[in-house]
């Protein structure tokens, strides 16, 4: 199949199919006139592919995986190793210390946020932020709020 149908089929752009290619993810014959032809496979990689960028992979990572895996379903392939699950946990790991960072961040935007609702009066949860002066903190209402840090801006 030519690079416009494999893009068809799996939602991923031509241009990210040929990137995968010089990475060494994807591979493709050449038809006489210098066109890529795809196997049916290629579809079961792509979405292969995605679903390790999507898990936070690096190429060079999933260039190194997916000779382990199988692509109709990402199970481990005759070549998988111990070495290949030992990579796997160590990048959930990864994964898991980047969540557990994000839920401290917003852990402290809530209490920023319950803080101002506080000082302010009631604020509603969505209601858009307005700043009349770009260099000063503001509540909801587009007024100045009062601050007990220093009033240079930053």
């Amino acid at each position: 199949m030519r690079i416009g149908e494999l893009a068809r089929r799996t939602g991923v752009s031509e241009r990210s199919l040929r990137y995968y290619e010089t990475q060494g993810l994807l591979r493709a014959e050449r038809t006489p006139g210098g066109h890529r032809d795809y196997p049916e496979a290629a579809v079961d990689r792509v979405i292969r592919i995605q679903e390790l960028y999507a898990a936070g992979l690096h190429s060079e990572k999933i260039r190194q995986l997916l000779p382990c895996m199988r692509d109709q379903d990402g199970g481990p392939s005759a070549t998988a190793t111990p070495r290949l699950v030992a990579e796997l946990a160590a990048e959930r790991d990864r994964i898991d210390r980047m969540i557990a960072d994000l839920v401290r961040s917003r852990e402290t935007l809530d209490e920023v946020i319950r803080a101002a609702g506080e000082a302010g009066g009631t604020v509603p949860p969505n209601a858009p932020l307005i700043r009349k002066d770009p260099h000063a903190p503001c509540d909801r209402g587009g007024t100045p709020a009062t601050s007990r840090r220093s009033s240079r801006p930053t």
